[in-house]
């Protein structure tokens, strides 16, 4: 890599195909989880468990991104994406490239893993393929269990074409009237509510709509089975609610929610031996266009092959992992939950997840919190939560034990909108405070702040983290929290709330860079300083760990950096726009990708060398989004505790480290040898290896905590 570039070039104009189109480089995001469930290497169900995560991946990105292309190209809005395409091109290519990784992806499951899983004792069916006993066993099965949640719906001059779903899984059935050429159409739902492979005997299993599709006599009975064929229809599923004083944001959601089942089709999936008739009557009623159709081996709709990779064998899948209780907290084993507070006062403490345990750590917190007789205040915000979120559940109890309880609600997380409202009304039923955050904004910042008398003075104590108070997701989510009684960032905390709570006007902060008001500005500003460093004679660093990097104005202040000789390290994780290793123009950067049996969510975000590096830590990503129209926070760690978060970012960078490497013209090459063919360094799994050890963390609640829980729905007493 070049250290140093001629000072004519750091001011010449940056070339305009710099950026990389966003939506392709998604796509190639999702081809990065189709190579882990392609790689023989790994675990068979671990396998499995990928290619589930790539249908649902590409489930949602049709439904919020395609969706968007399609929109704008409908409404004539015809401008030019930053990488220079037009929408309807862009359209077009993200079909071709979609539909090329659903045909990958089909072959990977029906010609390699489905092999392996027969092998290995777990065969997944054909109604064909089934013994007689078997389809016996099956036919007792649909009529007491299936037959009865089952409506066909014919489509004939008195029954209209019906509506389908979205991610529905149908039959197209053909039927005829018997001595008769007349053919008719009906459309038979595969019911969501029953498990998508039956099991018929150990280990054995068919699909629910082979069983339907044998037993398609019994829903149309006197009548001739022509044909039937599965097909898959995704919709427009994207909301758009608009916000204003005079209405209650709540029930405008609960409005878009309702109208959200009908959007327009934006994909057709359907199995590739489907008669053309069939084919054309669907495409004619859903109303959508040849390049939006998707002829697949079947079965269609393989996010339900997670029901597969839960199945119990061990033996199939990564050694077990069990997060422990973060040496911070609990320097010696001991069958007592740390006292977090007590420790916070004592001393800052940087949490990783999943390898430190979420719920002897930040769930703790909270819940102590709750029961604290000298706590008098909790603020929180909630972006998303499990649905039985043990995090709500100690915001409700400290309402209950009479501390101020303010809960900022995220109610427009996408897809997460109705559980959210659910639960928000749970916690003002409670009597928490619950608000909504700021009008136009998303509130993303992951903020918990608690107000404790110590001693006749009040203290705050402070998290910030990268991801969200979910209990669930932080077992398979990679991401760090600050535990801090810092006076700075207590306040800072404490200005930020009140601004999302009340009127006041966002102001300046000591120790966090918040957005949408200064982040970007922030942000471009600390790269500027790192030119100006290498422009004085010194080296000037810049690493980003990030789902995503977008926004134009950081990349192009990325691109001054590295024409200025700063030596520049992303580690992405999702999209990338920004072109590395450009001559003249991106020599210094390098961008790497990690996927794994975790998900790599944090944001970490450092500037400069030794005692003038800064890292700072949050919820932020390098997108539009993030930066104009979410609240976002970020906060400034301490040298020794961003030392440890740089030491750890450090191995993903080496060379002995396996990774995906972007190149120039889009491309992401995976590297798991060396140049002398030995096995690259499995990241998490190195972080598993030498994460500090203490005891193992356990999900359960202080006994406190849940003796109230058991009181609260009724089953002690009062």
């Amino acid at each position: 890599m070049s250290t140093n570039a001629p000072s004519e070039n750091i001011s010449a104009a940056l070339p305009t195909d710099r950026f990389l189109d966003r939506e392709l480089s998604w796509i190639a995001f999702n081809q990065r989880v189709l190579e882990l469930a392609q790689d023989e290497n790994l675990e068979l169900l671990e396998r499995v468990k990928y290619l589930s995560i790539f249908a649902s991946n590409l489930d949602e990105f049709f439904m919020v991104r395609v969706a968007g292309l399609k929109r704008r190209i409908a409404t004539g809005i015809a401008v030019r994406t930053a990488s220079g395409s037009m929408p309807r091109e862009v359209h077009d290519n993200v079909l071709n490239h979609s539909y090329e990784l659903m045909k990958l992806h089909s072959e990977c499951f029906n010609h390699s893993v489905l092999p392996a899983l027969v092998a290995n004792g777990i065969v997944l069916l054909r109604w064909e393929e089934l013994t007689s006993d078997e389809r016996t066993a099956m036919t007792k099965l649909f009529e007491e269990q299936v037959f009865p949640v089952l409506t066909p719906l014919a489509v004939d001059p008195s029954h209209p074409f019906p509506y389908i779903s979205g991610l529905s899984l149908n039959l197209a059935v053909v039927v005829r009237h018997p001595g008769t050429d007349s053919e008719l159409f009906a459309r038979v739902k595969v019911p969501p509510s029953l498990p998508r492979f039956i099991e018929v005997s150990s280990q054995r299993f068919v699909p629910l709509e082979d069983v339907i599709a044998g037993h398609l006599e019994m829903l149309f009975p006197g009548m001739d089975i022509i044909q039937n064929h599965t097909f898959r229809v995704t919709r427009n599923e994207d909301l758009d609610v608009e916000e204003d004083d005079a209405e209650n944001l709540l029930q405008a959601l609960e409005r878009e929610l309702m109208r959200r089942r009908f959007g327009p089709p934006v994909r057709l999936e359907v199995e590739n031996s489907m008669d053309p008739h069939v084919l054309n009557l669907l495409i004619s009623e859903l109303g959508v266009t040849e390049n939006e159709v998707f002829r697949l081996t079947g079965p269609l709709d393989l996010r339900s092959l997670d029901e597969v990779a839960k199945l119990n064998r061990d033996d199939l899948k990564s050694p077990a992992f069990v997060a422990r209780t973060s040496s911070a907290l609990s320097e010696v084993e001991s069958a007592t939950p740390p006292d977090v507070l007590d420790i916070m006062r004592h001393r800052d403490v940087v949490l990783h997840h999943p390898y430190d345990s979420f719920s002897t750590s930040v769930q703790l917190f909270l819940e102590q919190a709750s029961e604290d007789p000298n706590v008098l205040a909790i603020k929180q915000t909630l972006y998303r939560t499990s649905g039985d979120s043990p995090i709500v559940d100690a915001l409700i109890n400290a309402a209950e034990w009479g501390k101020q309880v303010l809960a900022v609600v995220e109610i427009k997380a996408r897809f997460d909108e109705q559980n959210n409202i659910d639960w928000a009304h749970k916690l003002e039923e409670a009597g928490v405070h619950v608000v909504y955050g700021v009008v136009g904004l998303k509130t993303h910042a992951k903020l918990s702040m608690v107000v404790r008398s110590d001693g006749g003075r009040l203290r705050r104590y402070v998290h910030i983290g990268t991801g969200n108070y979910n209990p669930k997701t932080a077992r398979v989510y990679e991401d760090y929290g600050l535990l801090t009684t810092d006076p700075e960032i207590g306040e800072d905390v404490a200005s930020l709330f009140n601004h999302l709570s009340g009127y006041s006007v966002q102001g300046d902060y000591q120790r966090l860079i918040v957005a949408p008001k200064e982040m970007r500005t922030e942000l471009v500003a600390k790269i500027d300083r790192e030119i100006e460093r290498v422009n004085s004679g010194g080296s000037g660093f810049i690493r980003m760990k990030s789902n995503a990097i977008v926004d134009e104005a950081i990349i192009d202040a990325l691109y001054r950096a590295s024409r200025a000789g700063v030596k520049i390290q992303l580690l992405i994780r999702g999209i990338c726009a920004l072109r590395p290793g450009v001559a003249g123009l991106s020599e210094n950067i390098e961008v790497r990708s990690i996927l794994g049996r975790f998900l790599e969510h944090s944001r970490v975000y450092e500037f400069g060398h030794g005692s003038d590096r800064e890292v700072w830590i949050g919820s932020a990503d390098m997108m539009h989004r993030n930066l104009d129209r979410r609240v976002e926070a970020l906060v400034r760690l301490n040298p020794s505790d961003g030392a440890a978060i740089t030491e750890t970012i450090d191995v993903a960078f080496a060379e002995s480290t396996a990774a995906w490497h972007l190149h120039g013209d889009g491309s992401w090459i995976r590297q798991q040898v060396s140049a002398d063919g030995e096995p690259l360094e499995d990241y998490q799994e190195f972080l598993i290896r030498s994460h500090p050890v203490s005891k193992p963390a356990t999900d359960a609640a202080t006994p406190r905590m849940l003796e109230n829980l058991l009181n609260r729905v009724g089953i002690r007493g009062r």
